[in-house]
């Protein structure tokens, strides 16, 4: 919750300015209450609920707001889906931040339902990455499971992940780099390591990874290498992974497909916020 507060903190005050909203303090008087509905125009998987409701409580710490779905709904467009009291300066001083951060959070659990769909029926799982908004990542990843896909690595502190430059820093070195995380790493926290050729992938299985990363390779050589790998390690891929490529790399066998594009790509979802006639 600090870290969300945070993050809706300063997108106010980028809103706001030192001067706050001039238009609204000049035509709505302070005392003045009202009511909104929030509309989806478009079908949408619903996620960041909490923060959307915790923009206007940052504002006016009675404003209720009321959610008639949960995370992970799936709702139509045309579907009114939460009402939120306050001031009426309060409705109107939030409305964008808190659309702002609900229609980016609904846009990445919509596209993770897509892809978690591409891959039913399969063992595969589709994962998120680091790649999100900064600031964003919590609200990120709780829409990917929203969605229905899965999350990578929260943060650097959550695994062992040797990719190509950690492999640079030790001279391209794959037996040297695996060698180095088994010593050094926590006894239970798994080695993943990041291969670009099947010249380097029985060094990273034979050298200890428990999971390994085919980077950027075309379907035949992911093929191969889930071949040569044959169940003693499970198997990720990642890079230029699109949504209609998903089924065909499930069906080659691998455990988990990485989508940067879940959470740096995904279309913000279309909702408004509509205030309800005054009386």
């Amino acid at each position: 919750m600090d870290a969300l507060d945070r993050l809706i903190d300063l997108a106010l005050d980028e809103d706001l300015g030192a001067a706050g909203d001039v238009t609204t303090a000049a035509l709505v008087p302070a005392s003045a209450r009202g009511r909104a509905e929030l509309l989806a125009k478009e079908r949408l998987v619903l996620a960041g609920a909490e923060a959307f409701a915790r923009v206007f409580q940052r504002l006016e710490a009675t404003a209720a707001v009321a959610f008639r779905y949960p995370d992970g709904a799936r709702v139509d467009a045309g579907t009114v889906v939460a009402s939120v009291s306050a001031s009426l300066r309060t409705l109107l001083v939030g409305e964008r931040t808190a659309l702002n951060i609900l229609q980016r959070v609904c846009g990445i659990a919509t596209l993770a339902a897509q892809a978690a769909e591409a891959v039913r029926g399969t063992k595969c799982q589709v994962l998120d990455t680091r790649k999100t908004s900064p600031g964003m990542r919590a609200l990120s990843k709780l829409a990917v499971r929203a969605g229905g896909a899965a999350n990578h690595r929260f943060g650097l502190s959550d695994g062992v992940l040797i990719k190509d430059n950690h492999l640079a820093a030790v001279g391209g070195d794959v037996a040297e780099a695996l060698r180095r995380a088994r010593a050094q790493a926590p006894r239970l926290v798994k080695v993943e390591i990041e291969v670009t050729s099947l010249a380097q992938l029985e060094a990273a299985v034979s050298g200890g990874a428990d999971v390994v990363l085919l980077d950027n390779m075309a379907d035949a050589d992911v093929a191969e290498a889930v071949r040569r790998i044959a169940g003693r390690v499970q198997v990720e891929v990642s890079g230029g992974v699109t949504l209609e490529r998903l089924p065909t790399l499930a069906a080659l066998g691998v455990d988990f497909v990485s989508m940067g594009a879940l959470t740096h790509s995904a279309r913000a979802m279309d909702l408004s916020l509509e205030l309800l006639p005054q009386p």
